[in-house]
């Protein structure tokens, strides 16, 4: 571990949480909007996704938080709050 990293303090607890809120939200609008699209879940009110789609969305929601934390150093709402290390 570098100095750096060991003197810089933790991320405020509140910002890591609404990172994550935000990143939920982000991801499963866009990502719901996309499929949905794709598959013809779109409704004039939004997106409905049932059987496979969904289970695409959630698939995709899980790979994004697994892909920008491990590749990216943060999701995109962590990144913008700084709430990474």
């Amino acid at each position: 571990m570098s100095e750096e990293q060991a003197t810089k303090p933790a991320p405020a607890s509140w910002r890591i949480i609404l990172a994550f809120f935000l990143d939920l939200l982000t991801v499963f609008f866009v990502g719901g909007f996309l499929i949905s699209s794709i598959f013809g879940g779109r409704t004039e009110n939004g997106f409905q996704l049932n059987g496979l789609p969904a289970f695409l969305l959630f698939a995709l929601i899980i790979a994004y938080f697994i892909v920008s934390n491990r590749y990216f150093g943060g999701t995109l709402w962590k990144r913008l709050l700084k709430a990474t290390r």
